[in-house]
């Protein structure tokens, strides 16, 4: 089989899991068929690029399958005025399909290793609303606030309330909660007034939040 049919019967996979799941909104769909996740995964991993796996990346990091992927980004009910903060930018993937659906995605990592090599994906697409920054987002990015949406890929202990004053009036964060030890929750929390109010999504397991920049890599 072809590189391009067996990316092909990936995706083709990948639609299936989403509709079977309820997930039809053909502006998120379009927003992952528009970007190559190929060009996103290591080379050894690229035949399995649609699974729902999580794939190993540069500096121990890791690519969250593509279905938990949809379903955090679906979360956050994007629209072309949304302002995103995303925590966590990996290999770019979910930057450059959030840049599809979102104004302005800021993108944070704490590698700059990452960040070189996503910049180098992202620059082929024409995807000029996402801005990569080599920085720690562990207490996001208060100076540059607020944000519409917030998305974490790392974990945090408990509720993370110091984001409220980071979001806008409605605004939403998407994040697992849980120690490193312990079942984690997907939530989505929606500023109302000073709090959260926090909708269950589903049991998850990601990396907890880690704190400073990488001194190495």
């Amino acid at each position: 089989m072809t590189t391009e049919a067996v990316d092909r019967e990936g995706f083709a996979a990948f639609m299936l899991r989403l509709r079977g799941r309820g997930m039809t909104n053909k502006t998120l769909l379009s927003a992952f068929e528009a970007t190559p996740r190929r060009g996103f995964v290591p080379d050894q991993w690229k035949d399995v690029a649609w699974s729902d796996r999580m794939l190993p990346i540069p500096c121990g990091e890791a690519l969250e399958g593509v279905d938990m992927q949809a379903l955090v980004i679906s979360a956050l009910d994007l629209t072309s005025s949304t302002r995103v903060l995303e925590i966590g930018t990996g290999s770019g993937y979910t930057a450059a399909v959030m840049g599809r659906l979102a104004a302005r995605v800021l993108t944070l990592e704490r590698f700059k290793t990452l960040v070189t090599e996503a910049r180098a994906r992202m620059e082929p697409l024409g995807i000029s609303n996402v801005i990569m920054r080599h920085a720690d987002g562990a207490h996001g990015l208060p100076a540059e606030g607020p944000f519409d949406r917030i998305v974490s890929w790392a974990s945090f202990d408990t509720l993370p309330r110091g984001f409220v004053d980071q979001l806008s009036s409605g605004g939403v964060m998407v994040a697992p909660i849980g120690t490193a030890d312990a079942p984690q929750m997907l939530v989505r929390l929606t500023k109302t007034g000073s709090r959260f109010e926090e909708q269950e999504l589903g049991p998850i397991r990601l990396q907890p939040m880690a704190h400073g920049l990488a001194e190495i890599l």
